[in-house]
């Protein structure tokens, strides 16, 4: 399920249930792959026998990064903005990765809006 507005209507959704995305998979492969773009290779991310052994969350995880980048595609499956021509990634305030995400677990989009603020120019 997704939401279609405009941008004048967007102030209006704030704190509407607006959909949810496919789950994605965060597999292994896509957890190395980003280490190499990123060239973080924290053997938490990366080594799977050693993280299963020495890691507290019992095997390796996503990189936070990675799953903050994957907001992009799934958030695009939830909200379509009609009149935008195009969006610009304008920043976020107060991210906080308080659970990581498992190699080998899934991942979706959160349904709801929960800003206030009017949304910047840059995404017109």
């Amino acid at each position: 399920m997704s939401t279609t507005t405009t941008m004048a209507e967007l102030p209006a959704l704030k704190g509407t249930e607006l959909g949810t995305s496919e789950w994605v998979e965060v597999t292994q492969d896509r957890v190395n792959l980003f280490a190499d773009a990123t060239g973080d290779h924290q053997w938490i991310h990366v080594d799977v026998e050693r993280a299963i052994k020495e890691s507290p969350f019992g095997g390796p995880i996503g990189h936070g990064y990675l799953t903050l980048s994957l907001l992009i595609p799934m958030w695009s499956e939830v909200l379509v903005v009609s009149d935008a021509s195009m969006g610009v990634n304008y920043g976020l305030n107060k991210v906080r990765f308080p659970h990581p995400c498992r190699s080998a677990r899934s991942c979706v989009s959160p349904p709801r809006s929960r800003t206030s603020r009017r949304w910047p120019a840059a995404c017109r």
